[in-house]
């Protein structure tokens, strides 16, 4: 019997298909609401590594890129920050504010690939966690150019991906598709500086931190 393919690869599938490499992330929350799926890096607690990393905010402003259901979002917030946590699926979005009804988190639906004006050099804190690597890279290049854009003077940028090095790129099926150590380098543009680069989780992803 041959096993199922994961609903996030089909989904992402059909979505690449069409040109348009986010229409999948949305209809994969939709499908998993329905019970008909699963959403892989959902699992109801904050990611380990950024609560082992976490600082006090102190008011300062904060960005979580793809937020799902809210968790890092909740974290970070919980240390003070100032948060503001968008998704480009409105069904994790209304998920998320479901599930923190009294947050003061500003949940939005936004698009990495055309994220709105104002957040241009806006916040003190930038936390991507193992979204980007969900694109094929033909459009890593404006995600990465976005996501250094956010990050505001003297601010701090967090990027974990999964490691191309701990995989074998010529069999893996993705999504996602692992970041080299040259793509997570990539994001030090527009002004922005790598501080450091190492590899967690037994070599298995990228954890870098970048400041402008």
């Amino acid at each position: 019997m041959t096993t199922p393919e994961p609903a996030d690869r089909v989904l992402a599938r059909a979505s690449l298909a069409d040109g348009d490499p986010t229409a999948w992330f949305d209809r994969l929350y939709t499908a998993a609401a329905r019970g008909e799926a699963e959403v892989p890096w959902t699992r109801g607690t904050p990611n380990a590594d950024l609560a082992a990393w976490i600082s006090p905010g102190d008011g300062r402003r904060a960005l979580v890129v793809g937020s799902a259901l809210g968790d890092d979002a909740e974290l970070l917030s919980a240390h003070g920050w100032a948060v503001t946590a968008f998704d480009v699926a409105p069904t994790a979005v209304d998920a998320a504010r479901a599930r923190f009804p009294e947050s003061t988190v500003d949940y939005v639906v936004a698009d990495l690939l055309h994220p709105p004006g104002e957040w241009h050099h806006a916040f003190d804190l930038v936390v991507e966690i193992i979204n980007i690597q969900a694109m094929p890279r033909e459009f890593r290049p404006a995600a990465v150019a976005s996501l250094a854009g956010f990050l505001a003077p003297g601010g701090t940028l967090l990027v974990c991906e999964v490691a191309e090095e701990s995989t074998d790129v010529a069999t893996w099926e993705g999504p996602p598709w692992p970041f080299s150590r040259a793509e997570i380098e990539s994001v030090a543009q527009d002004g922005v500086r790598l501080v450091s680069l190492e590899t967690i989780r037994d070599g298995a992803r990228h954890w870098a931190e970048f400041t402008r």
